[in-house]
């Protein structure tokens, strides 16, 4: 029998949605607790998912010792705060990402993560989603030669509102870190971390960034990146290589298929037939981490964590976005 995990989620958005409807499907899972500063907004979450407790502070929730898990699904500028707070009471924790909002952020949870000898994991869920790692094989294996472009998008319209999470330039809205961070993962998963960063940025009225574009300059190949909140874009990444292309297909971030296009042969599209939203691989990942007493992802290591926040700092530098 598995030890079953009690979790419990602070921040109730949309993504806390997602998480707990992955939750239920995860054998030895259980959501324990939930938390919100809005008490009768805990209490509709927990009816809605069966968690045994719902709490009006996440103070409140942290002193709880029956939870062994928790889930960090609040805005971004957030992240670190609430991170600490947890960590702080011998508390696991599973972070959306981004981490934080910078490299010294990120630094410093880690550290903490370590002194207090508590598991910590940023929550970048394409990571471990079949798919991708069918193609981080394919990639790894060569199977069609040396990778020598990647184009990565992620792009979808929104009407501005400064009113919410997505626009609010102080909770690190904008397309760069909602976003575009998974274009930058696609680069840093396969190419690694690149020699040179060129970008530009559109920008909304109240300075969030309402769109990125980058070039990664490697060696041997570039990867052209690009994230918007100002279109609905293919939101692909290809793959280019010396003998064909590998091509995740629309919402490459997410559950989707993946198209071999072997040069002059014919595309075979494979489907990994996805039975859930797709949270469940990271989380039964980090399950497995916990029952063994790891610290520390050997996936989503914190080097990559670390790698991945500083390539999002120097885009801000390039482009003069400032939080």
């Amino acid at each position: 029998m598995l030890k079953t995990i009690n979790w419990g989620i602070i921040g109730l958005g949309s993504i806390a949605n997602k998480f707990a409807t992955d939750l239920l499907t995860i054998e030895g899972a259980k959501l324990y607790a939930v938390a919100s500063r809005n008490q009768d907004k805990a209490d509709a979450f927990a009816a809605k998912y069966n968690a045994t407790k719902a709490f009006g502070s996440y103070e409140a929730m942290v002193e709880d010792k029956n939870i062994d898990a928790i889930y960090i699904a609040t805005p971004h500028a957030l992240h670190k705060e609430n991170t600490s707070l947890c960590l702080q009471h011998g508390i696991a924790v599973l972070c959306e990402k981004p981490f934080a909002m910078n490299a010294d952020e990120v630094a410093e949870m880690i550290a903490k993560a370590k002194a207090e000898n508590v598991l910590l994991m940023e929550a970048l869920w394409t990571y471990f989603l079949p798919h991708y790692q069918y193609v981080l094989k394919a990639l790894e294996d060569k199977v069609f030669g040396n990778l020598v472009k990647l184009e990565a998008d992620f792009g979808f319209h929104r009407d501005f509102d400064d009113s919410t999470r997505l626009f609010n330039k102080s909770l690190g809205g904008g397309s760069l870190l909602d976003i575009g961070i998974y274009p930058i993962f696609a680069a840093l998963s396969t190419l690694g971390i690149p020699k040179t960063i060129n970008a530009q940025a559109t920008y909304f009225e109240n300075g969030a960034d309402s769109s990125c574009t980058m070039l990664f300059d490697y060696d041997d190949t570039k990867a052209l990146l690009k994230s918007t909140l100002l279109e609905n874009t293919p939101t692909e990444a290809i793959f280019y290589c010396e003998n064909g292309t590998i091509k995740i297909n629309t919402m490459f971030h997410m559950p989707t298929t993946v198209t071999l296009i072997p040069k002059g042969g014919k595309p075979e599209t494979i489907d990994f037939n996805y039975k859930t939203i797709g949270y469940n691989y990271e989380t039964i990942h980090f399950n497995e981490l916990l029952r063994a007493g790891k610290t520390e992802s050997d996936v989503m290591t914190f080097a990559f964590s670390e790698q991945l926040i500083k390539t999002l700092d120097a885009v801000r530098t390039k482009i003069n976005l400032e939080y």
